[in-house]
This record gives structure tokens, C-alpha cells and sequence, in this order.
């Protein structure tokens, strides 16, 4: 009984003496409790749900990009850029181009780009390029037009007309390699007698797309979306480029749109300008070079 009583007294000792140790030094030091183990924990939690909650922020305020394909192609020439644009957390839609006249489908896209809440980057290919340079005039949504091998048209300019900048059609072999097939009006209001224009199967790797593997281009030329000669003659209005910053990729090697016109177009439009060795796919066989310049102006 004795040494129990001894061994509670000393119990009780050391906790006195343990609190009053405390109170005297009064209490654990601010320092102290920083550092302690639970503190740090809390801490640590609280500095990842920051940085969680900031890079929410970052990802909300990251522009839409909106992908348009041109004539004889479709969306799916854009997956190796959309991929990797998503992958950095861009929001990415690739609509398809109705390919039936330039007001038709500027007015299509204008539709879509409506349903989009918030900052857009237009990226156009080929024809594509005509149709975002009149889709975005007049829409402060959109903050960046990116023209990839693209018509970057001035207003009353066609297609047609546009391949005659700078002097040197004959750099396309477009026109001396196309076929025609005839269809019905598509509504009211269309021109009689227009037809579908395709690039004929055996020259469309040479035309279309050189730097291409020959079993990619022989399924591209079978699944060719055509465009109308109605669009490829339909005069521009009032291009968004004149107020909107552009960017414009050249590819040197195209033989669907002549390079010299192209170099003409981003030189008009004051575009940042990047020149590559590509075909006129640049966006199948270069899409990191792609890419770049489409974040480049997601983040001016």
C-alpha cells in the first residue's frame, strides 16, 4: 500500500510540475505550435487546397477552342491538336463545316459559337480559315483567330480571288486535280446547277496532304467531305481579323493553296507569322507546332 501510494505521488508530481513548466513559460510558443506535427499537417491541407482551388480558377478562365476543318477534309484531321489541347485543359469543340456557301456556314458557326459562355480562340484550316474570318466579326467573345494553312479573305474577296495573291497560282495543283458531282438544292434559295467538288483519288496525297503516310491518304481521299463551288465563289464580308489578333501558320510545301498567297494573307492580316515545311495538312503532320501556336494565343 505504501509504494502505491509513493508511485501516486510521484505521478501527480510530475504533472504538476509539467503544467506549471507550461503556465510559467506561458504555454507552447506560438513558433512552437507552427511547427508542431498536427500543426503542419493542417497547414500543408490548407496550401493544397489552395493551389487546388487556384488551378479550378485557371481552368475556368481558360478560353474555348473551336476547331474548324475545310473542304475535302473533316473534324477528325484535328485530333492529334485537340488531344493535346485537352490534355492542357483547354475546353475543345470541333464542329463540322457544312461546306454548302461561305454565308451559310459563317452563319452556321455564328449559331454554335453562341451556345459557348465565355473567351473563344477560332482556329481555321483551308476554307475553313474564310469561314472564322466571318463567323467572328462582330463577336467580343472571341478573343484569337488562328489561321493554319488558312483563308484569311478581306472583304469581297473569294477563294478564287485569294489564290491569285502574290502572283503564283500555278504553286497549287488544286484546280487541275478536282472532279464535280451534281446534287439537289439543298434549300430555296440556291443557285441552280452547282455541284460537290472532290479532289480526284489518285493526285489527292500529292495536292493534299505529301507528308502524309499513303494509307492515311488513301482513306482521307475515300471519306473526302467536298465543298461546293458555291462556297469557293461566295464573296467575304467584313473579316474579324481586322479587329480581332490572329496568328497564321504558312506551310511552304502546300499544293493546295499557293504559299506566296498565304504569306500575303498573314502579311495583311498583321498575324503573328511561323513558316514550316508542311503540306497542306499542317495540323495532321506537325500538330505539336499546331498546338503551340493555338495556346500561344489562348495565353496573349
Amino acid at each position: 500500500m505504501k509504494m502505491r501510494n509513493n508511485r501516486t505521488t510521484v505521478l501527480r508530481t510530475t504533472l504538476a510540475a509539467t503544467c506549471l513548466l507550461a503556465l510559467g513559460a506561458g504555454g507552447v510558443s506560438t513558433a512552437q505550435a507552427h511547427n508542431s506535427p498536427a500543426t503542419t499537417k493542417s497547414t500543408t491541407t490548407v496550401t493544397s487546397a489552395t493551389a487546388l482551388e487556384k488551378a479550378v480558377r485557371a481552368q475556368k478562365q481558360k478560353p474555348t477552342i473551336v476547331l474548324v476543318h475545310g473542304a475535302f477534309a473533316d473534324a477528325s484531321g484535328w485530333q492529334a491538336v485537340a488531344t493535346k489541347l485537352m490534355a492542357d485543359g483547354y475546353p475543345v469543340y470541333a464542329p463540322p463545316n457544312p461546306l454548302r456557301s461561305l454565308d451559310y456556314d459563317a452563319a452556321y458557326l455564328r449559331s454554335f459559337l453562341a451556345t459557348i459562355e465565355g473567351p473563344v480562340v477560332l482556329v481555321g484550316h483551308s476554307y475553313g480559315g474564310a469561314v472564322i474570318t466571318n463567323a467572328s466579326t462582330g463577336n467580343p467573345n472571341v478573343k484569337g483567330l488562328v489561321y493554319i494553312a488558312a483563308y484569311a479573305l478581306q472583304k469581297g474577296e473569294t477563294v478564287a480571288d485569294a489564290n491569285q495573291l502574290g502572283g503564283h497560282p500555278e504553286e497549287s495543283l488544286l484546280l487541275a486535280n478536282v472532279r464535280t458531282r451534281a446534287y439537289p438544292k439543298p434549300f430555296p434559295d440556291y443557285p441552280d446547277g452547282d455541284a460537290d467538288v472532290y479532289i480526284k483519288d489518285a493526285p489527292f496525297r500529292k495536292v493534299f496532304a505529301a507528308d502524309l503516310p499513303r494509307k492515311t491518304t488513301q482513306f482521307m481521299a475515300a471519306s473526302q467531305r467536298p465543298g461546293s463551288y458555291f462556297s469557293l465563289g461566295t464573296p467575304s464580308g467584313e473579316p474579324g481579323w481586322k479587329t480581332i489578333p490572329s496568328w497564321y501558320l504558312v506551310a511552304l510545301d502546300d499544293k493546295a493553296i499557293p504559299p506566296t498567297a498565304e504569306k500575303t494573307m498573314a502579311k495583311r492580316a498583321h498575324a503573328h507569322t511561323r513558316m514550316i515545311h508542311s503540306s497542306h495538312v499542317a495540323m495532321m503532320s506537325h500538330p505539336k507546332v499546331v498546338t503551340n501556336m493555338i495556346e500561344q494565343a489562348a495565353t496573349s
